[in-house]
């Protein structure tokens, strides 16, 4: 059998970006061509996406709407955000950064290299933030990467887009009376997945090592793997309590009951496509034994289809 993903039309993408704005491209192979201009079409959807600000706890809040969800802790020593969105979005982050607090951006963390998180660099240094991430997140922004997923190359991004300050496996930072302890994942959703702890809030980001409600998208391309994503999700869960507000990558806010869906959701899949694997079934056959099946109808996106995840499940199960 051969097997060929629902391509969705240009029609259906435009009307559905705004629901999952990042999904709009999610495919083990190549979803889109490159000629379409994908990532251009993300970022142009961007531009006039709503931005929804969610205040969390205490000084900390979320901005829904632009790629990855943002994290935000404001106070005198500055505003310290989690991921920069779009590039596109840029007016419309500046007016919800503006509703909740006068102080200006002097702070970035990016959880990872993707554009949907890190389009936003540029700008935001030149408003005055310092970008900190993992090295490999930096690699891959200094570099030609190409993500065989997306069916793009990126080029190298812009210095100002760069970040300054890199760390390996831990950093704690204290700002605005509070205390950011963040952790690599290792290889997982990317080879430079990091998260981000608010101590004294009691507020975790997850970057796209936790997707609430949709299967996620695997970047085997820089690093990422099946297996790193269980590991990670593993990580989030004993990291936080019941009491816990969590920022996930993309989708809700949640907590750890969902987290923990999620994870079993991982495993089982996970479970089911190397068995098949072990007993020899091909591809195709695995796609046709449907071992999303139980999960489709609450974790498929607009795009992202159990039998895509299950191509990205056995890439590296």
């Amino acid at each position: 059998m051969n097997f060929s993903p629902p391509y969705p039309s240009r029609r259906r993408f435009i009307a559905s970006a705004g629901v999952l704005t990042a999904a709009a491209w999610l495919s083990p192979r190549h979803l889109f061509a490159e000629s379409e201009n994908i990532v251009l079409t993300a970022r142009k959807r961007a531009e006039t996406a709503n931005i929804t600000v969610q205040p969390l706890r205490g000084n900390v809040s979320a901005l829904i709407g632009s790629g990855g969800n943002i994290g935000v802790l404001t106070g005198p020593d500055g505003k310290m955000l989690i991921d920069s969105g779009y590039s596109t979005s840029r007016a419309r982050i500046m007016d919800a950064l503006a509703k909740l607090s006068p102080e200006p951006i002097k702070h970035l963390v990016n959880t990872h290299w993707h554009f949907d998180h890190t389009d936003g660099n540029e700008w935001m240094h030149s408003e005055g933030a310092t970008i900190l991430a993992h090295e490999n997140t930096r690699k891959h922004l200094s570099t030609t990467t190409r993500v065989e997923g997306w069916g793009f190359t990126f080029l190298p991004s812009p210095a100002g887009a760069i970040p300054t300050e890199v760390f390996d496996k831990e950093k704690t930072l204290y700002l605005n009376s509070t205390t950011i302890e963040l952790s690599y994942y290792g290889p997982s959703h990317t080879d430079g997945d990091i998260s981000a702890y608010l101590v004294e809030a009691d507020v975790f980001h997850t970057g796209d090592t936790w997707w609430n409600g949709h299967y996620p998208f695997i970047d085997y391309s820089t690093g990422g793997n099946i297996k790193g994503m269980i590991k990670a999700a593993e990580a989030n869960l004993a990291r936080v309590s019941e009491k816990t507000i969590v920022i996930p990558g993309h989708g809700k806010i949640g907590g750890k009951p969902e987290m923990t869906e999620y994870r079993d959701m991982l495993i089982t899949i996970h479970d089911r496509v190397a068995s098949l694997k072990k007993e020899g079934r091909s591809l195709e056959e695995i796609i046709a034994a449907k071992p999303t099946a139980a999960y489709d109808r609450k974790w498929t996106g607009p795009f992202i289809t159990g039998d895509i995840f299950t191509k990205l499940v056995h890439a590296g199960a």
